[in-house]
Formats: structure tokens, C-alpha cells, sequence
């Protein structure tokens, strides 16, 4: 049972006082061990054998949290007939989901050091010691990291599995410079999880996300040799990758705000373009006047887009209604195309020397600047708006 009250923690030991060498690692802060679990009975005894043999080694004050997403495949008894009095687990039958699992077991868990890692066996338990060394030595956060020098992968590892890997981590880079965002094996102080504001992590990669939303800018990484799993089966899906990008994108909104607002609108413009020329062609050659081949590509374009930046740029407000917002867009796109067909006269005809080379297109490209500039301004504070802001 959790106790209720909020006991005064532990701090976090200086390395001198309580830590030895490498080659004897003595560990006596408090550590809670957050595993998520979904159908990992034949690995749960397994692991706990090999935290109890650390512990007793080590000397480690533990908790082992695991956190089932009511996986009714025995886990729940094989954890409290283990004899291990350190373990408890805890059966969630709501919100379920590896990210959300390891989020409410870092909220429940008791002690000052958070240890996160999985239940397949593929992570070493015997390095939560350096782990936690390292932790003590300054860093706000460390990683088992496969690619730092050291770190390593089954063999088994294919070509695809590794360059997708390898591009996973590319993709995140804007976000941190670490060599491997995407461990589940990591050490962070409950001080400093407790600081995160807005977690909301879709997928399995929760460390990124705390990374970001903790601010983390010292974020050490020690070697692993990371092992594919002996029992059960993988729960990594081509769902669960999907499930990264959608991830990626949060977080780039986290980190960037009004930068990613506009890359996106900017992205779903240019997709307006090509679906323009699509209809336009399309009506072209089914026989259709000049006149409304253009009008026809022209309206098309406006729904794609107002589709599409509510679904993507302004996804915050796609709870409202659809029809005022459209349209807002419209006429938000209407005045644009009027900021820019003026921009560009007057640039042309008072601004630009009529010798000057190419002058007509100069003009056109500052108008065609500007009109998008008032229509990512309009819709973005005034069509799709957000109702509240953070104080």
C-alpha cells in the first residue's frame, strides 16, 4: 500500500561519501526501479533475479515498480509470490500505453533516484550502479546508450532495424544532441521529474520527452550492451513507430512553438500549390474553359488547405466549429491574396526601376511573402485562436 503523507526524501549523496570505485560500487540512496510491463510473465522472474543479485551485491536500498497494463497473463501473482519484498505491482486498466505506464510509475514511486527500464531482459540491470554514479557526478539525467563508445547491439541486429533506429535518433536531434534519445534505460533525480510541466507522451520513447519538458541540458550517457529479448514477444509495431512521429511533432511544437506553427502552414501551402495544378490539369484536359479550370483549382486548393491546417498547424482548435473557421479561413486567404497583389503593384510600379532585371518577378515574390505572412497571422490568432492562454 502507498502510505499517505509526504515523508521528508533523502537527498542524493556526494560521490565522495558514499560511492567507491568502479570496481566495487556502493550505492546506499534510495532508488524506485520503474518497469512497464504488458504480457512479461516468463521475464518478470528473470529480472527480479537479477535486481535481488545487484542488491545484495551492491548493497541497494530499492523499490522494483511494475507498472502491467493489466496484461491477466499471471504477471500479477508471479510478482507477489515472488518472495521479493522490494517488488510490488501495480495493474492499470485505464490510459494504458508504455508511456503513460512509466509516467504514473515515476508519480508512485517513493524514493529520491528514478531508474526506468524494460522487462525484456534487454537492458543490463548491473550497470544501475554507474548509472546512478554518474547521476551523483553532476548530470541531470543518464542514459544506457548504445552509441557511445563501448555501447553495442545484438548481432542479430538487420540492416533495417538499425537504420531505422539510426534515423529515429537523427530526427530527434533538433530536440537534444544526446547519441541514443531513444533508450528506455535511464536514471533521473524525483526532484527534478517533479519539475516537468505538460507531460504528455505518446508512444514508447519517454525519455525524449523527458529531456524536453524537464529542461535537460546535462545529460550523461554511459555504455550498454543492448540484448534482444529471449522470451514473449516484441511490442515494437510499425503502430508504435507511427506513434513516434506523432511523438516527434508534440515536442518540436513544445520546443519551437510559432517556428513549427509556420513551418507547417508553410508545408501545407506548398501542398495547395500542387493540388491547384492537379485540378487545373484535370479540368484541362476533360474539356474545361481556361476560367474554370483556374476557379476550379483555385477552390479546390482553399479546401485541401483549410483541411489541412486544421488537422496539422492549428490541431489545437479542431475542437471547434468547423464552419465558422472555414469561413474565417476564406476570407483570411481573400484579404492575403489582396496584401499580396498590392504589395507586388506597388513595389513594381513606385519602388522598383522598371530597368531594373527582373523586377516584375521580385515584386510578385514580396507580394506573395507578404500576403502569407498576414494569412498565417490571421488564421493563426484569429480563425484558429486559442482560447486560453498559459499564465
Amino acid at each position: 500500500m502507498i502510505s499517505e503523507g509526504k515523508e521528508s526524501e533523502p537527498t542524493i549523496p556526494s560521490v565522495r561519501e558514499d560511492y567507491t570505485d568502479l570496481a566495487g560500487i556502493h550505492v546506499n540512496v534510495p532508488l524506485s526501479i520503474i518497469v512497464p510491463t504488458y504480457k512479461e510473465v516468463l521475464n518478470i522472474p528473470h529480472l527480479l533475479g537479477r535486481i535481488d543479485k545487484l542488491r545484495r551485491m551492491h548493497r541497494l536500498n530499492c523499490e522494483v515498480l511494475f507498472m502491467d497494463d493489466d496484461s491477466a497473463d499471471g504477471s500479477v501473482e508471479v510478482v507477489e509470490n515472488s518472495g521479493y519484498d522490494f517488488a510490488r505491482i501495480i495493474v492499470r486498466k485505464q490510459n494504458r500505453g508504455l508511456s503513460p505506464a512509466v509516467i504514473d510509475g515515476l508519480r508512485l514511486a517513493r524514493n529520491p533516484v528514478l531508474i526506468c527500464m524494460d522487462c525484456d531482459l534487454s537492458h543490463p540491470a548491473e550497470k544501475i550502479p554507474t548509472m546512478v554514479l554518474a547521476l551523483a557526478s553532476g548530470q541531470q539525467m543518464v542514459l544506457g546508450s548504445r552509441y557511445v563508445p563501448g555501447g553495442s547491439t545484438s548481432d542479430d541486429w538487420g540492416i533495417f532495424r538499425w537504420l531505422n533506429s539510426r534515423v529515429a535518433t537523427l530526427l530527434a536531434r533538433p530536440l537534444t544532441n544526446v547519441r541514443d534519445p531513444m533508450s528506455g534505460f535511464f536514471a533521473l533525480r524525483k526532484s527534478d521529474f517533479e519539475q516537468a510541466h505538460d507531460l504528455n507522451p505518446v508512444g514508447y520513447k519517454v525519455a525524449l520527452e523527458l529531456i524536453v519538458k524537464c529542461g535537460f541540458e546535462n545529460v550523461g550517457e554511459i555504455p550498454i550492451g543492448f540484448i534482444d529479448r529471449v522470451y514473449g514477444e516484441s511490442k515494437l509495431t510499425l503502430k508504435e513507430q507511427l506513434k513516434y512521429i506523432k511523438h516527434l511533432r508534440r515536442l518540436y511544437l513544445y520546443r519551437f512553438g510559432e517556428a513549427m506553427h509556420l513551418a507547417q502552414f508553410l508545408v501545407v501551402g506548398a501542398t495547395g500549390v500542387v493540388v491547384n495544378l492537379v485540378v487545373l490539369t484535370l479540368c484541362q484536359e476533360l474539356g474545361a474553359s481556361p476560367a474554370v479550370a483556374i476557379a476550379s483549382g483555385i477552390c479546390v486548393s482553399i479546401i485541401s488547405n483549410f483541411a489541412l491546417n486544421r488537422r496539422f498547424s492549428f490541431s489545437y482548435a479542431r475542437d471547434r466549429s468547423w464552419r465558422s473557421q472555414f469561413v474565417g479561413f476564406v476570407i483570411a486567404s481573400g484579404v492575403g491574396a489582396t496584401v499580396n497583389f498590392s504589395v507586388a503593384l506597388y513595389l513594381q510600379s513606385r519602388v522598383l526601376a522598371p530597368t531594373m532585371p527582373h523586377s516584375l518577378q521580385i515584386a510578385a515574390l514580396a507580394g506573395v511573402i507578404s500576403g502569407m505572412a498576414f494569412n498565417f497571422i490571421a488564421n493563426r490568432y484569429f480563425v484558429f485562436r486559442k482560447r486560453f492562454l498559459r499564465t
